[in-house]
């Protein structure tokens, strides 16, 4: 299974979160957060072929473009699902992983979000669209079973399953 990650400049490995200007961008490479979910990859039959970022920053000033354009990224990668986040307590990343998740998900591509509890407002506008994986706040305890977790939700939903204890897992 092909995946798509999506990331802010931090995760990408591209910036730190003074550069929020950085515009979008794309990269064959597996960086971030995907590096450490190789083994949960592999472990259902699934790779990174590419990673799509931008900063905080840019997309806040260009949302509907940087949606449309991360989206029309994945139809032509062809990617058979896509991961967005961990935003972790980011609310400009998670922001923009809830309106990435929600378009792809209104075009029948799988896809998931991950972000913490703390970002209250976007899980709320978002929890009944998409599914949101349940993940701690940098530098909190648990980012190996999120990681595991968004692996085993895209996976079930890329072959039209249901999300096992998706209640526990998601928001």
């Amino acid at each position: 299974m092909k995946v798509i990650m999506i990331y802010d400049q931090i995760q990408a490995g591209a910036g730190t979160k003074d550069d929020k200007m950085i515009g979008l961008k794309a990269t064959k490479e597996v960086v971030g957060p995907a590096v450490m979910m190789e083994r949960y990859l592999k472990a259902n039959d699934e790779r990174v072929i590419a990673t799509l970022y931008c900063g905080n920053g840019y997309f806040m000033e260009h949302q509907d473009e940087v949606v449309h354009k991360l989206c029309a990224m994945v139809k032509k990668l062809n990617a058979d699902g896509v991961m967005c986040g961990p935003a972790f307590n980011y609310a400009e990343f998670a922001r923009m992983c809830a309106m990435v998740a929600n378009r792809l998900e209104e075009e029948n591509i799988p896809v998931v979000a991950a972000m913490s509890a703390e970002n209250e407002e976007t899980i709320a506008e978002y929890k009944d669209r998409i599914h949101i994986v349940k993940c701690p706040k940098k530098g909190g305890t648990g980012l190996n079973e999120t990681l595991s977790n968004m692996c085993e939700a895209l996976a079930a939903k890329a072959q039209g399953k249901a999300i096992a204890h998706e209640s526990e897992i998601c928001f």
